[in-house]
């Protein structure tokens, strides 16, 4: 009997199963329809002009490679940059941008490890206060994407860096920020010994040391001509007469 019910389960299940389906003429074969695509919508019109860096809304980093174990990571608490930006037109924008490399800052650092960086070895900010760069072309390389190349200054001595720069928009001003406002997130490399400070870069070979390569991220917005609608600023009023 038991070995009699399992047999009569699966004759059940089998008599209870769909019929394979008829098999059907050949045709075409049935292409599906493509996924519909929600549209981007539209950039807002972003007036050209003169804009100054949101400092408020900045950061400005930097990467070296630690003994081939890490990205020491560090920044610039001060800087400051001046962009001329027309949207439809990236040949006629450009940039302007000063870094004070005694604005250092670094993750927990150990006693005297901040003055030995900024002293004669690194960026020996007594000689060199100021780094700067200024842009000497941009263009385009996609809907939000482009390539700034200008003229660093570091360390006394000026070498071209590109910027591989991302475009992440705007708007031209509400109420509560009544000027036009534009954001962008910026990446580039450099070797810090085409700069004259070859210090601690590893042999051929290894990674004792620090990476001649650096790596510089920023995020960055820029606020710029006030909203065609804002009201105007309330004028004084000379005293009335007594």
């Amino acid at each position: 009997m038991r070995t009699i019910l399992p047999v009569v389960a699966l004759l059940a299940l089998a008599a209870c199963s769909p019929a394979p389906a008829d098999k059907k003429e050949d045709g075409p074969p049935v292409v599906p329809a493509p996924a519909a695509t929600t549209p981007k919508p539209p950039k807002a019109d972003i007036p050209a002009g003169d804009y100054t860096l949101d400092k408020t809304h900045a950061t400005l980093v930097m990467k070296v490679n630690h003994l081939g174990f890490s990205n020491y990571t560090a920044a610039f608490a001060s800087f400051d940059a001046k962009l001329k930006f027309d949207q439809n037109n990236a040949a006629a924008s450009s940039l302007e941008a000063t870094i004070d490399p005694k604005s250092l800052t670094l993750p927990a650092p150990p006693a005297g490890f901040l003055e030995e960086l900024t002293g004669p070895q690194w960026l020996n900010t007594a000689s060199y206060p100021a780094i700067t760069f200024k842009s000497t072309k941009i263009e385009t390389t996609g809907a939000d994407t482009g390539k700034v190349t200008g003229d660093l200054t570091l360390h006394g001595v000026t070498k071209p860096v590109v910027l591989d720069v991302t475009y992440n928009g705007g708007y031209t001003g509400h109420p509560m920020d009544p000027h036009a406002r534009i954001g962008f997130s910026a990446k580039g490399m450099f070797k810090r010994s085409d700069f004259g400070i070859a210090y601690g870069v590893p042999a051929p070979g290894t990674t004792m040391g620090v990476s001649d390569e650096v790596q510089v991220i920023i995020e960055a917005e820029f606020s710029g001509p006030p909203l065609a609608t804002a009201a105007p600023a309330a004028t004084a009023q000379p005293p009335a007469a007594q």
